[in-house]
């Protein structure tokens, strides 16, 4: 599912970032489905991405349990706003005939549950991220083809970036794209393992952009990715929502 942004009126994204000038938040994007099919199997270094086909989806902590664990709404909201909402998306860690296991946008980092294969839709995706922490790098990758790869800013040593496999949760557009999130902002699946809370949210991770280029390649964030404006830009227009991220040390 790609995402198509549009600047609302109210702030929406809280995330675990910081570290440098600037407090306006980004705004929430409006879906645009993409027209796919699910082949059987995948080209290497290729993920699949679950969208609920219905208005919430059920998930189990293991295939065939009784009930499930738990349900998320399809789409989610994101804020107060009624309006302010975002298709609900997974990343698939395993498929089975009937079943397919997800990372889920929940403490703690790396929770994974089960939906029933008949209550998604399977999108095939060929781009992912990678993020090295001690050398400062993201990598994004179509298939095996490099299409960014740039000096990141990341967290301190007070409020480390998680290392983990997470996914892109929600795309943003900043209102004002010269503070510290830039013109746009990615926001994860995965959570700060420090901070619990952050501006009034649960110190969610994001990649965005930034507002002063000069502390790209340095640990000065409170746990998320900063990137250029120009390679944020350019893959707000590239990446689908539930692509995978991988954040290596």
């Amino acid at each position: 599912m790609r995402i198509a942004v549009a600047a609302l009126a109210t702030a929406a994204l809280v995330t675990a970032c910081g570290g440098g000038g600037g407090s306006d938040r980004p705004t929430l994007g409006s879906s645009k489905p993409t027209n796919d099919t699910t082949p059987t199997s995948l080209p290497a270094n290729a993920s699949f991405i679950a969208q609920p086909i219905s208005s919430s989806v059920k998930v189990h902590d293991q295939p065939d349990d009784a009930s499930p664990s738990t349900e998320y709404p399809n789409p989610w909201l994101l804020d107060d706003n009624p309006d302010h909402t975002v298709p609900q998306v997974f990343l698939v860690e395993e498929r089975r005939p009937d079943w397919v296991r997800v990372v889920l946008p929940v403490r703690p980092n790396g929770t994974t549950g089960w939906i029933r294969s008949s209550d998604v839709r399977l999108t095939p995706n060929r781009y992912r991220i990678v993020v090295e922490l001690g050398a400062h790098q993201i990598t994004v990758y179509q298939g095996e083809r490099v299409i960014v790869q740039e000096p990141v800013a990341n967290g301190t040593e007070e409020t480390p970036t998680p290392t983990g496999k997470y996914y892109l949760r929600v795309l943003l557009k900043a209102p004002d794209p010269n503070t510290v999130y830039g013109p746009y902002a990615y926001g994860l699946s995965g959570h700060s393992d420090v901070l619990t809370e952050f501006n009034g949210g649960d110190g969610e991770l994001g990649i965005h952009g930034n507002n002063d280029a000069s502390v790209l390649g340095k640990s000065v964030t409170h746990g998320c990715i900063r990137i250029s404006n120009e390679s944020i830009t350019k893959l707000a227009g590239l990446l689908p929502l539930g692509t995978p991220v991988e954040i290596l040390p």
